[in-house]
């Protein structure tokens, strides 16, 4: 279902009317648990298919579904904007089905990129910084993958949205950012699988704790979890001795670092965004 014109929405309830076309949502997370062939026959029907920013992690050649590429902001504008990598990550969507791209902000000081700027293809914005105020602890910021599945699930109660390859696990080729409250997202993406509301694939199932409690029927889920979480805090306390020991030892390092790091100079992303500001 190719998008009928060269506009895309530009706000909430426009965005929700436009993936209320689709009977299924599959967020495509840039891991390698994320199998796309096997997702394009697991899923054949009335699908759209939602990447993320560097596709190429995922895709090795031209996909031909139904798809949007979700292009995620920062101060400095979309990164594939300011990375220039629009054009090398857009070749892997060629066909007629390629809806265009949305590009997206979760924090206050994230700053959309101009529709221009993403060249000759149909482009949307969306700005869900408000969307997490309250909720998302302050110190990080929403993964795009996170943000939007959860946005989708209040926006759009009726879609059937399916997480694949949100694991959130480190990996010999990619690596995670402590930019994101990964704890926190694992969290709550759980709950809203266990809840209905989401559908998830290739992730690690089933959980240490639903083994415990199939071994063990006849005590309840809850005294589990909180076995379980005593062990954990526990075991959090005496990793945190270790760090504290750890960090006595490479203090003095600490300084020379920062010197160091001052005498890098800075990356084209925070030259713009302090031009921006």
């Amino acid at each position: 279902m190719p998008q009928e014109t060269k506009a895309l929405p530009e706000d909430a309830a426009g965005w929700a009317g436009f993936f209320s076309r689709f009977a299924t949502i599959l967020l495509v997370a840039n891991s390698e648990a994320a199998d796309v062939a096997a997702l394009r026959k697991a899923y054949p029907d009335r699908v759209l298919f939602v990447f993320f920013n560097k596709v190429y992690k995922v895709l090795s050649g031209p996909f031909d579904g139904d798809s949007l590429l979700v292009a995620r902001s920062s101060p400095a504008g979309a990164n594939i904007v300011h990375r220039r990598e629009v054009e090398a990550v857009c070749s892997h969507f060629p066909g007629p089905k390629f809806n265009g791209i949305l590009n997206i902000k979760a924090i206050p000081a994230e700053r959309l990129s101009e529709a221009a700027e993403f060249g000759d293809r149909p482009v949307g914005h969306l700005d869900l910084s408000e969307h997490f105020a309250g909720f998302y602890p302050p110190d990080y910021a929403p993964t795009t993958g996170f943000a939007l599945a959860l946005w989708l699930t209040e926006a759009c109660p009726d879609a059937r949205v399916v997480l694949a390859g949100f694991s959130a696990e480190r990996s010999d080729r990619w690596k995670l950012f402590h930019d994101h409250d990964w704890t926190f997202e694992q969290i709550v993406l759980r709950l809203m699988a266990r809840s209905g509301r989401i559908e998830t694939t290739g992730t690690t199932s089933p959980t240490p704790l639903d083994a415990i409690a199939a071994r063990f029927p006849g005590v309840d889920r809850e005294e589990i979890a909180l076995v379980a979480c005593e062990v954990l805090a526990a075991r959090q306390e005496g990793t945190n001795r270790s760090v504290d020991r750890l960090f006595s030892v490479v203090k003095p390092l600490t300084g020379i670092d920062g010197f160091l790091r001052r005498l890098k100079p800075k990356t084209r992303k925070a030259k713009l965004a302090e031009t921006r500001k």
